[in-house]
């Protein structure tokens, strides 16, 4: 099995602070449905990429949602 590196901890930090930034500002969505919608879309991506052990792909994933919460929430 692959041993995480403390490059790997410090990415896992960042992500999982990027996930608690998405749930945060969809609290700005006032529809309900819209919210949950996307609280569940921003969790499926970070499954989706759970996986992920090249560090390059991880830093890269996680400058794409960052560049995705900006571009659903512009003011956060």
């Amino acid at each position: 099995m692959h041993q995480p590196t403390l490059k790997h901890f410090l990415l896992r930090q960042k992500t999982l602070a990027l996930y608690r930034h998405a749930i945060r500002a969809s609290q700005a969505i006032s529809d309900p449905g819209a919210r949950k919608e996307t609280v569940e879309w921003v969790r499926c991506e970070i499954e989706r990429n759970r996986h992920v052990t090249d560090v390059r792909k991880i830093e890269d994933l996680v400058q794409q949602g960052r560049r995705d919460l900006k571009q659903i929430f512009p003011g956060r």
